[in-house]
């Protein structure tokens, strides 16, 4: 696509991709009476303004049923999470049977490195990407800590080349080659919450495999924002939030995908709660405990239904648009903003890189910029103009138009807002 600095090139880009936007279904933030810019979906999506009501119609079922909501009413409790199963599989590639809701983000990636990571002989070696978000990087080290294992020697990371800011795909698969059978299992974001970067993960699961180590996922970054085939790919397991892209409330509930050929194995899952028992012999409240035959089975706890409830608000809403039409806006959208800060940055001769690779395909929605110099004090200027935005220390800005509910035009207008800032700061 050839873009243009222009008002009316914006918005022409809003009326071809109207059926993809739907800003209207959320609430958009307000500064000083007017709406912000919002760019942050990638730390705290939205709230639809469907959420309240599907909030309150549990609430209502709580007032009117009390307990006798779990059974025998119209979407019961008992099995409520099953309500968005299908939509979850649709987002991440899987089957119904490969995916569940439950707990949170990193109590699921602890539950499911327990089943995964079982270091025996000269396999040991756990290999993450460099710059990892910090949560993944200390359950990775307490997990390697856990069964008596050095975490310096057995902790290995990818970095990328000196001068480079994002990893290439033939260093990481020479990487894991190199590791060989001491490989036990390989750990990534899908997309690295700090550059941007979206990894191949066909190749890189296929690789791993190969040398007879598992692959896992941290779809924090990706589910929601690109499609995704997990199944198809092979990965054995992975697990995200859900308040990011997703707009399913701060602090929402997570989810998890195990690959079917993983579903009925003996040490999968290691621990137990009575919510993985088997479902129709569940309330028998039999010692025994019996697992459901797939994902279930790492269940531990009853649903939080409440935030299940906002959780089903924000997937009708990926039902209705659909992963694939959201993502063609997206590739559009990001690369508008791409343009506006290399045209912006170079006619205003202010210093910035952005370190997200150029590749549509290598990326989602996020942009990650480097500032030369003066980027915190930029950073908030943006701030006082009504962008919300998001800094990482040292000196990148991190900006994500989110196709659901950001426009061409308010790119453009960031544009024109970012260019009052540089020359404000002199």
């Amino acid at each position: 696509m050839q873009f243009e600095n222009q008002l009316s090139f914006a918005q022409q880009q809003d009326e071809v991709f109207d059926r993809c936007t739907y800003r209207d279904w959320f609430f958009i933030p307000q500064k000083d009476g007017r709406e912000v810019i919002y760019l942050n979906g990638n730390s705290l999506g939205l709230q639809p303004k469907t959420a309240r009501q599907y909030l309150e119609k549990e609430m209502l079922k709580w007032e009117k049923h009390g307990v006798e909501g779990h059974f025998g009413i119209e979407e019961q409790w008992f099995d409520f999470h099953k309500n968005i199963k299908n939509s979850l599989g649709h987002l991440v590639g899987a089957s119904p049977a490969e995916v569940t809701p439950m707990n949170a983000l990193t109590v699921n990636l602890h539950l499911l490195l327990l089943g995964f990571y079982r270091p025996a002989g000269k396999r040991t070696k756990i290999l993450i990407e460099t710059k990892a978000f910090p949560s993944d990087q200390y359950a990775v080290a307490s997990q390697i800590a856990f069964w008596g294992l050095d975490v310096a020697e057995n902790l290995v990371e990818f970095s990328p080349r000196p001068g480079e800011d994002t990893l290439r795909t033939e260093d990481m698969l020479a990487q894991m080659e190199a590791l060989g059978d001491e490989l036990a299992l390989v750990l990534l974001g899908g997309v690295n919450y700090y550059t941007g970067q979206f990894f191949d993960i066909p190749s890189l699961t296929q690789k791993a495999q190969a040398l007879g180590a598992y692959m896992g996922l941290d779809l924090a970054h990706t589910i929601g924002n690109l499609p995704l085939d997990l199944h198809a790919w092979g990965v054995d397991f992975a697990c995200w939030c859900t308040y990011k892209y997703l707009n399913s409330g701060p602090g929402g509930i997570s989810g998890i995908f195990v690959h079917e050929k993983h579903h009925g194995q003996p040490l999968r899952p290691p621990l137990h709660g009575w919510w993985g028992h088997e479902e129709n012999t569940r309330f028998q409240m039999d010692k025994a405990f019996v697992p459901e035959p797939d994902v279930e089975a790492w269940q531990m706890s009853n649903a939080p239904i409440f935030l299940l409830a906002t959780h089903k608000a924000a997937l009708k809403i990926f039902e209705e648009v659909g992963i694939k039409a959201l993502r063609e806006k997206s590739i559009a959208l990001t690369g508008f903003l791409a343009f506006i800060l290399e045209t912006t940055a170079r006619e205003e001769n202010f210093g910035l890189h952005i370190i997200t690779p150029a590749l549509a395909e290598q990326r989602g929605c996020q942009l990650s910029i480097r500032m030369n110099r003066q980027g915190r004090a930029l950073f908030d200027e943006l701030t006082h103009r009504g962008v919300v935005a998001d800094w990482r220390e040292p000196d990148v800005i991190r900006l994500a138009p989110v196709p659901l509910y950001n426009t061409f035009e308010e790119i453009y207008a960031f544009g024109e807002i970012l260019r009052e800032a540089i020359r404000e700061l002199g």
